[in-house]
């Protein structure tokens, strides 16, 4: 069984995929039941000079997308990572050309809809951000862990949205990664070249066509 250092490379990419669209998806629903359910990306609080007052919520599909993402990724990676394990054991994990042209449609869906997640993490979370801040309560966003809220008791969501939103961007470097190097398989599976005059092989199919050369004087 040999086992190319490509193979070994897409694998280990596909596993820490796998691994950061869970940590993803695990840590945004944690900050989200924090508060009961509602999405707190792009929210607003004020300070009602004792306690934290959650004033607006996001619409709820607005989380419930970017887990969507992270998990429908996360699954896709650990099929291809259970695909390319039996590949490897059994030496059929060479893909034709068609296959890896499918394959790179996949990947730059996939690398659309993570960065587009990312991005949704990334801006939500500035703007809840920006508005505890502007309360002139807190310095910064971490602090606001250990204030007092109204009506809920978030404690770490400040950490699990930046987990959330790392993972995300860690995610979409991998896929970055996974992308270039289905394309550089592709390249080395493209078509036969051309057989030329000079090309050995000209020779010997010319030969078993026409028969063999005549014998000189």
């Amino acid at each position: 069984m040999a086992v190319s250092v490509l193979q070994l490379v897409e694998l280990a990419l596909h596993g820490a995929a796998f691994l950061c669209g869970i940590v993803c998806a695990s840590a945004l629903t944690v900050a989200q039941g924090e508060f009961g359910g509602w999405c707190i990306l792009y929210g607003t609080v004020s300070w009602n000079g004792t306690a934290l007052v959650p004033k607006s919520f996001s619409h709820i599909s607005l989380c419930y997308f970017v887990s969507a993402v992270s998990i429908v990724v996360a699954l896709y990676c650990f099929s291809s990572l259970l695909y390319g394990i039996y590949g490897c054991c059994t030496n059929e994990s060479q893909w034709d050309r068609t296959w890896l042209s499918i394959a790179l449609v996949v990947a730059f869906i996939i690398l659309f809809f993570l960065l587009i997640a990312a991005c949704i993490l990334r801006v939500g979370m500035d703007a809840l951000c920006a508005s505890i801040v502007q309360t002139k309560s807190l310095s910064s966003c971490q602090d606001a862990e250990h204030k007092p809220w109204v009506s809920y008791s978030p404690t770490r969501f400040y950490s699990n949205l930046y987990s959330a939103q790392a993972s995300a961007w860690v995610n979409v470097f991998l896929w970055c990664l996974l992308t270039t190097q289905l394309l550089v398989q592709r390249r080395r599976e493209g078509p036969f070249p051309l057989l030329r005059r000079n090309d050995p092989e000209w020779s010997a199919e010319t030969e078993a066509i026409f028969g063999g050369r005549p014998i000189q004087p």
